[in-house]
């Protein structure tokens, strides 16, 4: 998922609102949650809206397009409103990369019945047809990505909330105080350690050709054809 989009000005036009949309559309089923739970933080604060200017974080979003992983703002929770503190601010954590996941399921399925008609000739992949075409797999791809990416137990990832909640309280508030410390690590580790993220297109590649029935190279050559 690693590529000059400023190279492409129409892959960038299609793939900026894909961004945005995945980004906002996690954010949101976050708040929402935390708000099902007794936690009304986020709304009160204007965070549980599909307004992507009220959950974009700059270097996260700038970063979803430079290597394809990103984040954005996090969105307030308060545990203590929360009937079980520890189970439910798990719930509010995972909410948002399954959105995702969500996303790219019915991306994938899409696909499915899409691709073999292109290739068939039943549906023209110019004009319309192809830029959807080319939205859904963008869709499918950050969304598992997103997904995946924001599972890392490192704040102010979602992995990290799922980690708070699983230990122990004594355990839990050591690791708490790691939080306002955790974007300049991962800032660190984009800039000395990019190697890392290579192992995180594993699972994006194989959760794609699971979903689609089509490895993340066929897609992208499909982008890439479609583009011309």
């Amino acid at each position: 998922m690693n590529f000059d989009f400023l190279k492409n000005i129409d892959l960038l036009l299609i793939q900026a609102p894909v961004i945005l949309l995945s980004l906002t559309v996690h954010e949101y089923f976050h708040g929402w949650t935390a708000n099902k739970l007794g936690d009304p933080t986020a709304k009160m604060r204007g965070r549980l809206t599909l307004n992507p200017i009220a959950h974009l974080d700059i270097l996260g979003t700038i970063l979803m397009f430079v290597v394809g992983f990103g984040w954005a703002k996090p969105v307030p929770i308060d545990p203590r409103n929360f009937k079980d503190p520890k189970k439910d601010t798990i719930l509010v954590a995972i909410a948002g990369p399954l959105s995702n996941l969500a996303m790219a399921l019915a991306a994938g399925l899409a696909l499915r019945y899409m691709i073999p008609k292109m290739v068939s000739g039943e549906i023209s992949s110019d004009g319309v047809y192809g830029v959807i075409a080319i939205i859904l797999i963008l869709t499918l791809f950050y969304g598992i990505a997103l997904a995946v990416f924001n599972m890392i137990p490192i704040p102010p990832l979602d992995g990290s909330r799922v980690l708070y909640g699983l230990l122990p309280n004594r355990y839990a508030y050591a690791y708490s105080r790691f939080e306002p410390y955790g974007v300049f690590f991962l800032f660190a580790l984009f800039i000395f350690g990019g190697g890392v993220f290579k192992y995180l297109l594993l699972p994006v590649s194989y959760i794609s050709a699971l979903l689609s029935g089509y490895n993340s190279g066929t897609l992208w050559g499909i982008i890439s054809a479609l583009l011309k």
